[in-house]
């Protein structure tokens, strides 16, 4: 069996490439991180280190390495004779990938079995963005793609920080890990991916995720930064922040259990293990990290206004998720584009003008007065 895997970073070599090793794969890691794939494409393996309780050292081999960029014919054709294509790029860079898994999927041989195509993002249904760059590349008509591979939607979840300098092609990485998979799409041809979970409904588990463990982590971040701490574990060491924490993922657990039927004490029991993930003290996460790309986490339907825009919509005010806003607004680092943009906004318009750019929130919204005072009070100094 053999996998195309777009992202060679961090994540795709700790997290989803160590998986579909584990599974059988062999993999081809395609990148255009030119230095990356050079050190990978010369090397026989790397580690995993497992680190928190019961670590280990997990070791992937059977890997090739092609630069996505400068070797697109061979990125095509082993996608023409690839089982499966996944990808941990981010959300956005989707785009720049679609063309060659289009051109990947027009080659193939109608006698193959469908190409099993997943997009391991931290976004939701972010392999339907794929399928949809793909559609409109236009390598082939819908009917040709229909035939020859199948999309299925994906929810990843594992903490991979910085990694300490010197440490080459080797990745650290937490020990949970969680990737649910849309199983409806496969039809009698589920992969066999140890670890992995498929599911009948995945919308539920990919909410479940980004309103716990993403809108979680950045309140972490946020109120941390506010608190002069550079550590995520410290900030959860840190009595106040987690506090604060723990009160915004009593905000979320009862949106979630009301809208998805989540049984209250299992929603708990998943909050109660969040929280010690974010404590982990041999994971060197630091806030600046997670609470980069403020911008994109205040966006409208992210972590934090779309959970707490859902509960007032529903009648119920959010303080906590507020409050952890309002830490966001005021993060300033100064290595942060998106930091800088937000400060940039802030500065140049109106609490009513800022509010609506940063949120994406109509002024009749009934969470669009809260969010106003907050960026009001921010504007204030």
């Amino acid at each position: 069996m053999k996998v195309v895997h777009f992202g060679a970073g961090n994540i795709g070599r700790g997290f989803v490439g160590l998986l579909l090793h584990q599974a059988g794969y062999e993999i081809v890691f395609a990148d255009v991180a030119d230095a990356l794939i050079t050190a990978l494409d010369a090397a026989e393996s790397y580690d995993v280190h497992e680190v928190g309780q019961e670590p280990q050292v997990r070791r992937v081999d059977n890997f090739r390495a092609l630069n996505s960029s400068t070797q697109t014919g061979r990125v095509i054709a082993e996608i023409a004779t690839a089982d499966m294509v996944t990808t941990a790029v981010g959300p956005h860079i989707l785009k720049f990938v679609a063309p060659l898994v289009s051109a990947g999927i027009a080659k193939r041989d109608g006698a193959l079995a469908p190409l099993q195509v997943m997009a391991c993002e931290n976004a939701i249904n972010a392999t339907d963005i794929l399928e949809a760059a793909v559609l409109a590349d236009g390598a082939s008509d819908a009917p040709a793609v229909g035939a020859k591979a199948i999309f299925a939607n994906t929810a990843v979840d594992r903490i991979v920080p910085n990694q300490a300098p010197g440490q080459g092609l080797d990745v650290t990485v937490e020990t949970f890990f969680e990737w649910v998979i849309d199983k409806t799409p496969f039809g009698d041809a589920v992969p066999q991916i140890a670890g992995a979970t498929f599911v009948e409904d995945l919308g539920p588990y990919i909410e479940r995720k980004l309103f716990t463990v993403n809108t979680g982590h950045a309140s972490t971040a946020y109120l941390g930064h506010a608190a002069g701490l550079e550590k995520i574990s410290e900030a959860m060491a840190d009595p106040w922040v987690f506090a604060k924490v723990a009160a915004v993922l009593a905000e979320t657990k009862s949106l979630l259990v009301s809208k998805h039927g989540f049984a209250e004490a299992d929603q708990e029991a998943y909050v109660q293990k969040i929280l010690a993930r974010f404590s982990n003290e041999y994971l060197p996460d630091t806030v600046v990290r997670v609470g980069r790309a403020p911008l994109r986490k205040l966006s409208r339907h992210e972590r934090f206004i779309g959970p707490a825009a859902e509960l007032a919509e529903n009648g119920i005010k959010p303080v906590a998720l507020l409050e952890a806003m309002g830490a966001a607004l005021r993060f300033n680092d100064p290595e942060d584009t998106e930091a800088a943009e937000m400060a940039g906004i802030l500065a140049a318009n109106s609490s009513e003008e800022a509010t609506a750019k940063i949120t994406g929130l109509g002024a009749d919204h009934p969470l669009f007065g809260a969010v106003e005072l907050l960026v009001k009070d921010v504007q204030a100094g």
